[in-house]
């Protein structure tokens, strides 16, 4: 059983104000790190009022300071202090109340994680490929925009470079371009490493994110 605390640097280092808050340990909570770089999947595993305790599926992203985002939209900005066997302890900028952050309150279904990645991409319908762009992605779905006509319930192909083709069907289509259910699931870790591997591949259509919320302010 891992002994680390939520957001606590391992035993030989000390960070005794990341032990004073109680911690709930064993989470499995997905959530995603938001930072100027991109934006990351992770999985809570501890949590506390001034600390965390993340695993990661790759390199933990360049900045320091990132914003926590969970399924529900909310955000808690975090400051790293150590990375070790896959995990990353972090820093709360301002306390929490743990059991608000466990239940995740929304007016709407809790849906899975959507990072914001904008990507070249080839739709193939009816055997013609088109150009489109990725805006989305999570597990089971994407949003992309495209020139051409798609209709709800209309099954593509979605090509996304560097991670390969992907049957999918169409949930909806709007102003935001279309929705997209796709018929294979990814494994969460699986994502976790695509989306890496995207967003530092230095091809993205444009920079990831600019600043969001004043992260550019927390140093």
């Amino acid at each position: 059983m891992d002994n680390g605390s939520a957001g606590q640097e391992p035993p030989e280092q000390n960070f005794d104000d990341l032990r004073e808050a109680p911690r709930f340990s064993l989470i499995i909570r997905s959530a995603k790190l938001v930072c100027e770089s991109g934006e990351y999947l992770c999985v809570v595993r501890d949590i506390s009022a001034t600390g965390a305790r993340l695993r990661l599926f790759h390199e933990p992203p360049p900045e320091r300071h990132v914003f926590l985002e969970l399924s529900n939209g909310d955000r808690h900005v975090m400051e790293r202090v150590w990375v070790a066997d896959g995990h990353a302890g972090f820093r709360i900028a301002q306390p929490i109340d743990v059991n608000v952050f466990l239940v995740e309150p929304s007016p709407f279904p809790k849906r899975p994680i959507r990072l914001r990645i904008q990507r070249p991409a080839v739709l193939t319908v009816g055997g013609v490929r088109h150009p489109a762009t990725l805006i989305d992605l999570s597990q089971k779905g994407a949003r992309i925009t495209a020139d051409c006509h798609l209709a709800v319930f209309q099954q593509i192909v979605l090509d996304i470079p560097g991670i390969g083709a992907i049957p999918a069907k169409v949930r909806w289509r709007g102003k935001g371009g279309y929705g997209l259910v796709l018929e294979h699931t990814f494994r969460l870790d699986d994502l976790a490493s695509f989306a890496f591997d995207l967003q530092n591949s230095g091809t993205s259509t444009e920079p990831p994110h600019t600043n969001p919320g004043g992260l550019r302010g927390l140093g």
